[in-house]
This record gives C-alpha cells, structure tokens and sequence, in this order.
C-alpha cells in the first residue's frame, strides 16, 4: 500500500469506519471509535489518533478488531496503531495531516452546543461578544482555566462563528505546539517569509495552550512579532492557556503583558447541574436512550474535575455496559469509576439535598423552602437552607442564590450572618441547626 496523500487518507478512513460498523455494535462504536481520528498510513499500518482517556481501552480490548475491520478495507494484512494527540508522522514516512496545512476547525464546537454554568458566562459571554465584533470588543481576549473545561471548544466557536457571519473574514486556529513546528520547518527549509505570512495576513488568530511557549525563546521571539504585527494593524487575538498570564513559567514578560492587555477570563469547572445538563447533551448527541438520569447523576457527582474527564467517564460506563450485555445503572457506573474517580470518604452535600432535609425538618417542601414567602418560620428555613449550603457545599454564593429560589448572593450572605449569630449566642433554633448540620455529613 503506497503512502496515501491527505485525501485518499480520508477516504480510507471512511471505508475502514464503515467495515467498523459491521463489526460491532452502534453503542460500542458511538462510544469508543467515532471519536477517532486518521492521523496516517503507511505500507501496512494505519495510524488513528484517540483522546487521551480513550486511547488505552480502544488500544486493548478493540485493537483486534481495528485490525480485522483494516484489513477488509484495504484488501490485505493491515496493522492499526491508537496514538495520542501529540503523534506526529516520522519526516521518511511521507505525509503528516497535521502538516499539511492550518488545523482545521471542528464544528460540533459551537456555542450552541456550549453548556453555559456560573463558571463559564463570563468567558462565554466574551467570546460570543468577540465572534459578533472581531477587533471591537475585547482584544486580546485571553482565556484561562484546568484542563478539560472548554478552552478549545469557546476559540473554536469563535473560528466557526466567525467562518459563517464574518463577510470574509480571514480565520486561523493553531495550538502553540503546531505553530512552533511550523515555525522550525519553515527555518529548516529556509521558508520563513512564507511562515510569517501564513499567520500575519489574517483577520482573527486564536492561539491554544499558551503554557506551552514557556521555555521556547525562538519561539516566543516570533509569537511576540506575530502578536505585534496583527494587533498593530487591527486584528482579532485570542489566546488560551491552563493558567492566567501572570502564572505562566518561563515565558517572556513582554508577552505576559501582552496577554493582560485586553480581557483575562476564567474557565471555571462546572458544577452538578452543569454537568448533569453535559451529560445529558452528549448522550443525546450519541444517541444513547439506555441511560437514566440517576446513573447520569452518579457520574456526575464522581467526575468533577473537567468537561473532557465527565464525557469520557460517560463513554467508560455506556461501552462496559453494552460489552457485557447490562444496563447501565448506578451501581454499574461506581464500579467502572472506582478506580480513575473514588468516592470521597464524606461526599459534600449538594444544595438541593441540604433544602430537601431543611424541607424535611422544618415539615415543608423543598418548593416552599426556596419559595418567595414571607412567613416567619419559612424565611427561618430558607436563612437555614442558605447557611448549610454556604457551609456544607463548596458552591459558590450566586450558585446558592440561584439554587434557593434565584436570589442574589448579598441575600445568602445576610441569610448566613443571621444564622451564624443565632449560632454564637446558642438562641432558639441554634440546635436545630447543629442537628440538621450532623445530619448533612458535617459534624459541628
């Protein structure tokens, strides 16, 4: 099999992922392949490219198969390698995807299909702002947050957005590690007039993982002209990175300030309602009916740390359970996750549990609790359900408020102080308090 050019590439891969299709079942394939990307091929050997939290599953119990559904589709023994995202094709292997040519915009990355939570509005309400208005708004816009919780998905939104209302405008997204490669072939093949055109002849130029500039001095050298060159004349910046500017290692401190000079915005991780809405998103998206909202909830509760991480804990449980012919359930899904995702020894509450039991104790539904009632005794269990939430849940204040009945944080805080008084004087209601604390997991 001769070295394929970028678009026999993808029409074997089209022909592989229907022998796929054939071989196993729509969950299966849903769950575990059609995240798979071709990355190469070479005479005898195929290379797929899997996300981080998939490759190794994909690579051990799937390999076979990838082997038997690649050899149907090129007519001969083929063997199938699973890759990570920084694999990139030896120079003697003949052509790279990722260098032949701008990487591509994925376009399920949207803000349609962006879960909105407290966390993200303000650097999803920037980005939106900027993808309406390049070069109007913010600019630099600079967004920071862990890994997993979007980064890529907001400055793909913008490129996508951008691509379909922007009248022509010029797009361009890179990762810093596919702009440093490009900018060392283009040394290497003595083409750096070409390099820097490629990237200052455009309108809006989003940038992802910043971090990893640091320590890369040529690099950073050219990134500052870059940035330069298309601020000074006009054009849109956007950066991404796992830190804020002013954290950043080893990178220049031009560059930092530079960073800082439009708007910094904060990715944070989503809380439980964002994350059972993500769920329920992807599970619709891959058209998986099995799964009911009380095995989603478990996953959630256990999967806090990104977008990325809830997704492919979801994938996990949805795959053991179609390959052992089970539904999935609760129990189920604490299985697979114990290991990668253990239970903590005390669960914080979450705050529609804490209004449920202050509901329970005062005899009111959890509907009065958050209720706008003024009645004595059900502002006294609203002012107790505020308080233990503050107290028990690690949400922030404007969660809470949202949470009990959409009121704004200034109202849990005094909710807070009042209870805390009531507290340090030992008044009526102090040990119901104490009581209704105990019970929630957190002795006083």
């Amino acid at each position: 099999m001769p070295t394929p050019v970028p678009d026999e590439l993808e029409s074997l891969w089209e022909r592989l992922r229907t022998e796929l299709r054939d071989e196993v079942s729509e969950v299966t394939f849903h769950a575990w392949l059609a995240p798979l990307e071709v990355a190469g091929a070479e005479e005898g050997r195929i290379y797929l490219r899997a996300p981080g939290h998939l490759r190794g599953w994909v690579d051990e119990h799937l390999g076979a198969t990838l082997r038997t559904a690649a050899g149907r589709a090129t007519g001969r023994p083929t063997d199938v390698e699973v890759v990570d995202s920084s694999w990139r094709r030896p120079e003697d292997c003949g052509h790279a995807i990722a260098e032949s040519g701008p990487e591509p915009l994925n376009p399920k990355y949207t803000f349609g299909q962006f879960v909105i939570g407290t966390g993200s509005h303000m650097a999803h309400a920037a980005a939106l702002k900027v993808a309406e208005m390049p070069s109007q708004a913010y600019n630099p816009l600079f967004i920071h947050g862990r890994p997993g919780v979007g980064k890529t998905h907001l400055l793909q939104a913008i490129g996508n957005y951008v691509q379909l209302h922007g009248l022509g405008l010029a797009v361009r997204y890179a990762t810093v590690e596919a702009f440093t490669s490009g900018f060392l072939r283009a040394i290497r093949d003595r083409s750096t007039a070409g390099f820097k055109d490629s990237f200052r002849t455009i309108d809006v130029l989003l940038v992802d993982d910043a971090q990893f500039l640091a320590g890369k001095e040529r690099t950073m050298e050219e990134f500052f002209h870059t940035f330069d060159a298309l601020y000074e004349s006009g054009k849109q910046l956007v950066i991404s990175s796992d830190r804020p500017p002013w954290e950043l290692p080893d990178v220049e401190a031009r560059l930092r300030e530079r960073f800082q000079a439009g708007l910094v915005a904060e990715l944070e991780a989503p809380d439980l309602p964002v994350r059972m809405v993500i769920l329920r998103a992807r599970a619709r998206h891959d058209a998986i009916t099995r799964v009911d909202d009380a095995t989603l909830d478990t996953i959630a509760r256990r999967v806090t740390s990104s977008v990325r991480a809830l997704e492919g804990a979801l994938i996990r449980v949805v795959a053991y359970a179609s390959l052992r012919g089970a539904e999935p359930t609760p129990e189920l899904a604490r299985h697979v996750l114990e290991r990668l995702y253990p239970e903590p020894e005390s669960a914080r509450p979450t705050v529609d549990e804490v209004v449920s039991e202050v509901g329970r104790e005062f005899g009111l539904e959890p509907s009065v609790v958050v209720a706008h009632d003024r009645r004595r005794p059900h502002v006294w269990a609203r002012q107790v359900a505020m308080y233990l939430a503050r107290e028990l849940t690690g949400e922030s204040l404007p969660t809470i408020g949202e949470r009990i009945g959409g009121r704004r944080h200034s109202t849990v805080l005094t909710a807070h102080r009042r209870v805390e008084g009531v507290l340090e004087g030992r008044g009526d209601g102090a040990h119901v308090v104490l009581s209704l604390r105990e019970r929630l997991g957190r002795p006083s």
